[in-house]
């Protein structure tokens, strides 16, 4: 038996009943990343002592004859900039090298009740602000589907590692479109939660009103696991919604006959890639005939998203990571002199260029005499933008559109031209403006054997409705899966 073919959901059965042992599980799946590792570069950080320890824990558990947790045994992933007591957290950033986390994130403390079993901490654009994984300070990750190519981002360590079977589920974050569009160059599922349905206390913030935590996974139902262990209510996140995932995930299971599925004209575009959009229609399709009913709809003010998307997520980084000074914490600059020496110096060598491009804009939005004519613009802007969903939902239960323009691109493509790059998450970013649901599942390949991403988008807190179709399609059209 290959343990690293296995879904989450079979793990944690196999585990719980005695078939399986967690420690087997961890082995096999570090025997994977040793092999892999070397040229995928998924991980900053692994943790294969304490993941062994964790593992031989959770048999000891089990010969105690005492219940184990709904992700028994299982190899979990954390994008790093979500925080594990007692582990390094850069955020793939040199001004975080060294800084090792006080405490646990909501989600960690959730998964370690429910006896998940940690395996490292992945890479990520630098303080989560890109599409391509390629502005780590340390290193780039390969996509495991071509390693010339890039896994998308910034969760793309966290995507590369479960679409190369090194762990079967990973959390990300998704800020613009961080765990979507990587999901979708890396041939998984992706899933970014209704705001505040997860809770962000142990979450490295970049933008606070826009980012989400999420799983990736190899199958939905996997992905609705995660989802189940790590959702709900946190007094200690003061965005945290009152809802349950289980009323997030309701209506999970069941057909999809006489499901309404909106086409919006503003994703199907010009500069949209040919195979891309045969395959999300082909998919669409599929649905449709499995009993779903498809409409064309419309959503004006999407055109308008990227830009105030541009001002808004750099206002509340620019705003955020003014914390790191060099003073409290991570890299700091000894030789300095005054504490205007400090900063500058610190976040001269700490900081790399696009996160200084960021916080350069984000604090020009905010400044004297441009916040109104910038930063709340923005914001009315995207009121604009939600009441499109609001009234298209009155219309339709779910929409269907591409995650990116295209198919993973190689390295160094877009690095050079941060407009372009930009625009790599001109589908997903409406999506985190309107704060809703919207799940990632692959739905084919390009002729180059490239993965594809259908994107499909639901009102708050309709996980269960979004993933009930998606596990149609699955099942309807299985996903391709990675050969080696």
């Amino acid at each position: 038996m290959n343990h690293t073919e296995m879904t989450a959901v079979a793990i944690a059965d196999a585990v719980a009943s005695g078939k399986l042992s967690a420690v087997e599980v961890a082995k096999a799946h570090f025997e994977r990343v040793r092999a892999l590792e070397p040229k995928i570069k998924a991980f900053v950080t692994l943790l294969e002592e304490d993941a062994m320890k964790r593992a031989a824990a959770v048999d000891a558990k089990r010969a105690r004859g005492e219940k184990l947790g709904r992700l028994a045994g299982v190899p979990v992933a954390l994008k790093d900039n979500i925080l594990l007591e007692g582990v390094e957290t850069t955020c793939s950033s040199k001004i975080l090298k060294g800084y090792r986390a006080a405490y646990d994130a909501t989600v960690v403390e959730r998964m370690k009740a429910e006896d998940a079993v940690f395996i490292g901490k992945t890479n990520l654009d630098e303080f989560a602000m890109g599409s391509s994984t390629e502005n780590s300070a340390f290193f780039k990750t390969a996509n495991p589907w071509d390693t010339d190519r890039v896994p998308g981002g910034s969760s793309g360590g966290s995507a590369a590692a479960v679409a190369a079977r090194m762990a079967p589920l990973a959390l990300g974050s998704d800020t613009g479109g961080s765990i979507r569009q990587p999901a979708s160059f890396c041939g998984v599922v992706g899933l970014k939660p209704t705001y505040g349905l997860v809770s962000r206390f142990g979450l490295i913030a970049f933008a606070s009103s826009l980012d989400q935590i999420g799983p990736f996974a190899r199958t939905t139902e996997d992905a609705a696991l995660l989802l189940s262990v790590i959702g709900g209510h946190d007094a200690r996140d003061t965005t945290s919604s009152l809802k349950t995932p289980g009323e997030a995930l309701a209506g999970l299971k069941g057909q999809i006959k006489g499901l309404r599925i909106g086409l919006p004209k503003e994703y199907f575009i010009k500069g949209t890639d040919a195979e891309v959009e045969g395959a999300v229609l082909a998919a669409v399709e599929t649905l449709k005939k499995l009993g779903a009913v498809v409409k064309d709809v419309s959503l004006p003010h999407s055109s308008y998203a990227v830009g105030s998307y541009y001002i808004v997520a750099p206002s509340e980084a620019s705003s955020n990571l003014a914390r790191f000074d060099g003073i409290r914490y991570g890299l700091s600059s000894p030789e300095s002199k005054s504490l205007e020496e400090v900063y500058e110096a610190t976040r001269g060598a700490g900081f790399g260029p696009e996160v200084k491009r960021r916080i350069m804009l984000g604090t020009y939005a905010l400044s004297s005499g441009y916040y109104d004519a910038y930063y709340g613009k923005a914001q009315r802007v995207r009121t604009l933008i939600a009441r499109d969903f609001d009234d298209v939902f009155r219309e339709v239960d779910v929409l269907a559109t591409p995650t990116a323009p295209t198919a993973a691109f190689k390295f160094g493509e877009k690095v050079d031209d941060p407009l372009a790059m930009y625009l790599s998450d001109v589908f997903t970013i409406p999506s985190n403006m309107a704060g809703n649901a919207s799940i990632s599942i692959p739905c084919g390949l390009t002729r180059l054997g490239l993965p594809i991403g259908l994107q499909l988008i639901g009102p708050a807190f309709s996980e269960g409705t979004l993933l009930r179709a998606a596990g149609a399609l699955e099942n309807a059209s299985p996903f391709p899966k990675l050969n080696g």
